[in-house]
């Protein structure tokens, strides 16, 4: 039976954290940061080593969203449009300012680790795409091809390489970036968050945001507790953001996610799967995705067409799935199971919202929110120290609501069936 006692396997074998206060009276700073995710903590870290004054108001603990909840995969690049596509949808200057941005943001990762010092199992070895059919083999190739092409450690990988580098047969072959890897996302948040107090941010815990309302020079956050004055505000709640901007909400479809882990796997069975420790996922819509964590517990993930019983249903389904794609009879039990939810984008891509004169919201998770959403801090201090939104790399616009969004926020979990067949038909 999983151990549900903790918010994720993350937070249940992470390092003790140390408890941060509430907001209490009045506080004024240049930047106000809502919620105490990786885009939060790293826009806190990157304004204040720039001598900003910041402060972030998290109305949980750090990481208690999709910061914590995810899989722990770092990688640099887009869930589904390719470069040479950004580049013709965003025109070229946009377009290679954009990619430019998510190339580098795995090594961003890795770097910030290495500076801070962060304790997080860090591990830089790559992310494995692997194609389920001839089809989508041709796809991956071109992808391979078009971030090469840009200067990134991207290599194509035939059917014998991919299962020697995966362990997983069946797959036409695949492509991997060697730039991407794993991490726990726990301890990486909380090494942020410790970077980001020693550079002079002041982080604040179970502090939620009721209203942000307009100032003659600047903003009012208020809360509970207490309220915070500042210049400009970052909005950095993802999927999590609740009732605080109501437009917000109609401009995303939002995705629960489950995630697994099994005890850990016999040491025989752990060196035929990912030898090398990479991150792995294929193409299929209803994708595939394996990765180890320090004590060779296997992590998968999954979604659910019905909601009903789905936290009891979908991580056994995950578990069968995964045992037989991976050949494994003797798949251990489940020691952890948990769910979180993903903010995606009609486009799949980042986007900086704008909500009024120097209010931003910022969202670029898709699946790829932790080297995404770290890099997107480093580009929003630049926005705190003074650069035009317009002039950043990532596309800024005002909120675009999705019409009928009431029904339409159903449909990546209505259409998995369809997704699931068209997957089997192309892989026959």
């Amino acid at each position: 039976m999983a151990k549900q006692e903790a918010l994720s396997l993350w937070h249940a074998v992470s390092r003790d954290r140390h408890p941060r206060p509430a907001l209490e009276g009045v506080l004024d700073v240049d930047l106000a940061i809502v919620g105490g995710g990786f885009t939060g903590l790293s826009t806190a870290l990157h304004a204040a080593a720039k001598g900003l004054s910041v402060a972030v108001l998290e109305a949980e603990i750090i990481a208690w969203g999709a910061t914590g909840r995810n899989a722990g995969f770092v990688v640099p690049n887009f869930a589904k449009m390719d470069p040479d596509a950004i580049s013709a949808h965003l025109g070229p200057e946009r377009g290679e300012r954009l990619i430019e941005f998510a190339a580098g943001s795995a090594d961003l990762v890795f770097g910030l680790i290495e500076q801070h010092g962060i304790a997080c199992d860090a591990e830089q070895n790559g992310w494995i795409q692997a194609a389920h059919s001839e089809a989508a083999l041709q796809k991956v190739r071109s992808r391979a091809r078009q971030w090469a092409e840009r200067g990134r450690p991207a290599v194509t990988l035939d059917r014998q390489q991919t299962e020697a580098l995966t362990g997983a047969r069946f797959y036409a072959g695949g492509w991997m970036d060697r730039s991407g890897g794993v991490l726990n996302p726990v301890e990486f948040a909380q090494g942020l968050a410790d970077a980001a107090e020693k550079a002079g941010a002041r982080i604040i815990e179970h502090t939620r945001v009721i209203s942000i309302d307009r100032s003659s020079d600047g903003w009012t956050l208020n809360t509970p507790s207490g309220s915070l004055r500042a210049g400009k505000v970052l909005v950095a709640t993802n999927a999590y953001g609740g009732a605080l901007n109501p437009t917000l909400q109609r401009t995303y479809f939002p995705l629960k996610v489950f995630q697994i882990a099994t005890a850990p796997l016999p040491s025989k069975t752990r060196e035929r799967l990912l030898p090398g420790g990479q991150g792995f996922s294929d193409t299929r819509r209803n994708l595939i995705t394996f990765r180890f964590d320090a004590q060779n517990r296997l992590i998968s993930g999954g979604m659910h067409v019905i909601s009903a019983g789905a936290d009891r249903r979908v991580p056994q389904a995950i578990r069968r799935r995964l045992s037989k794609r991976l050949e494994l009879r003797d798949l251990p039990p489940l020691d952890y199971s948990w769910s979180g939810i993903a903010a995606v984008e009609p486009d799949f891509l980042p986007h900086l919202i704008d909500l009024g004169p120097g209010l931003i919201a910022a969202r670029a998770c898709n699946g790829r929110g932790i080297a995404m959403t770290t890099a997107m801090g480093k580009v929003l201090a630049d926005w705190a120290d003074g650069t035009e939104a317009r002039d950043l790399s990532l596309p800024f616009a005002p909120p675009a609501q999705i019409p009928f969004h009431g029904l339409l926020r159903y449909a990546p979990n209505m259409l998995l069936p369809w997704s699931i067949l068209r997957d089997r038909l192309e892989a026959a």
